[in-house]
């Protein structure tokens, strides 16, 4: 079912691609490869790919240090997994509005509305985590029950969203500060300090914090601290390129 509609997804989109008449419609007659601008793509793209290479791999990890706690642990984890991605697929979005609005602005060299952009994603990404923290927070427990109404996997389940929820404000404030780099072309240190900052950390609490305190609450503190780690990191980052002023 997932591969037909990715596959029905791809063709409805390439139908609109080929008859659009705007500036992006697809001509098959006048596609060819444009090394400068394919090495540009890489050198953008090619350390955020990484970065989500790693990035799942330190989940696997994760992933490994739950299982040891028991079949409970494991569907409180998944459930409350759920309502995480559905969470996550609208903080991201104002990353990617601000990577976006940061690169058109950026080649137009209008430098102060860059700075501006960070400024309203930040803020509209802090409204909207506020409000999902305030869900889970209030409806957390319920909204578990709808997937798995065992009461052990609701309690489990409540602790690892209410706690990853609020490490959400920390996960939002890197994203959208390794957007904006990434808007001028700074793609290599956000991904490098998100790899160092994440997956560092969760690797070490994992191998070295988690085996002292065996529990499911202690475990799911490693997301709090790696996105704080991580938020520090992106942040000195941004006041040491300060990319706005200094490509001015």
């Amino acid at each position: 079912a997932t591969v037909l509609a990715n596959a029905v997804s791809a063709l409805i989109l390439l139908r609109l691609l080929l008859k659009t008449d705007s500036i992006i419609k697809l001509e098959w007659s006048k596609l060819h490869l444009d090394m400068p601008t394919l090495k540009e793509i890489v050198s953008i793209g090619l350390p955020a790919g990484i970065q989500g290479a790693v990035f799942s791999l330190a989940n696997v990890v994760i992933q490994g240090a739950i299982n040891s706690l028991g079949t409970e642990v494991i569907a409180a984890s998944s459930a409350s997994l759920i309502l995480e991605m559905v969470a996550f697929s609208i903080f991201s979005s104002f990353t990617q509005a601000c990577t976006t609005f940061v690169g058109q602005n950026y080649g137009a060299r209008q430098l102060a509305r860059c700075r501006k952009i960070l400024r309203l994603c930040l803020l509209e990404d802090v409204i909207c985590t506020g409000i999902c923290m305030l869900i889970v927070f209030l409806f957390g427990d319920r909204l578990i029950a709808l997937i798995n109404d065992d009461s052990e996997v609701i309690r489990l389940g409540y602790i690892r969203a209410s706690i990853v929820f609020c490490a959400y404000i920390f996960s939002l404030s890197y994203d959208v500060m390794s957007g904006y780099l990434r808007g001028f072309g700074i793609s290599f240190l956000p991904s490098l300090l998100t790899i160092l900052g994440v997956c560092g950390v969760r690797f070490l609490w994992v191998a070295f914090v988690f085996p002292v305190y065996h529990d499911f609450r202690s475990l799911m503190y490693v997301y709090p601290v790696s996105m704080g780690v991580t938020a520090v990191l992106i942040f000195a980052a941004l006041m040491w390129c300060r990319p706005s002023k200094r490509f001015a």
